[in-house]
């Protein structure tokens, strides 16, 4: 009895061959040479601390494992130092490559929750910093400064810009955002 392996799914995951081949037109050319030698997780900061195995969500990219990267919540644990981009012997830019890897997953619906908010904020303030926050109002004043930065927030005209380009861009339907209920606009 002969039995066939069907290379287009493996442990149950279909296989996408165009991952490799769009991350490469995309200009990273390089990433097909990896040689999976584990610099890239072995200087890793996050993985010291977390589940993040860089080695492995590269892996996975390059057999086309396209779902189970995008949706692979340890995607989002990169602090994109840039460590193993200066550590890797085949001179990948692996920061990219995961950067990359995390437009694909917010185009694809996987965007944490987390980020999701930074981004609400942003379209609704111009910056994703929470500034707003008594605790650091009080903080600013006890400082002897004012208690707010004076960042896009200080010229309305600036937010009223941002907000267009994130609709003209589609940025808010991508972070689910829902229109501001207080005024109706964005």
């Amino acid at each position: 009895m002969t039995l066939l392996i069907d290379r287009r799914v493996i442990n149950g995951s279909k296989i996408d061959g165009k991952l490799a081949d769009d991350m490469t037109k995309a200009g990273l050319d390089r990433i097909r040479s990896c040689i999976q030698c584990g610099t890239c997780t072995g200087s890793c900061p996050a993985g010291r601390r977390t589940a993040y195995r860089t080695r492995q969500l590269i892996r996975k990219a390059l057999l086309g494992l396209r779902e189970e990267v995008l949706s692979d919540p340890n995607l989002w644990l990169c602090s994109t130092c840039g460590t193993c981009t200066e550590r890797c012997p085949r001179k990948i830019d692996v920061t990219e490559a995961i950067l990359y890897l995390r437009n694909l997953s917010c185009q694809a619906g996987y965007m944490r929750p987390e980020h999701q908010g930074v981004s609400h904020k942003l379209i609704e303030t111009g910056h994703a910093v929470p500034i707003d926050d008594p605790k650091w109002s009080k903080m600013r004043e006890e400082l002897g400064l004012d208690p707010l930065p004076p960042t896009v927030h200080s010229y309305p005209k600036a937010v009223k810009e941002i907000q267009h380009i994130i609709k003209q861009t589609g940025f808010d339907k991508l972070v689910n955002y829902k229109e501001s209920k207080k005024d109706g606009k964005t």
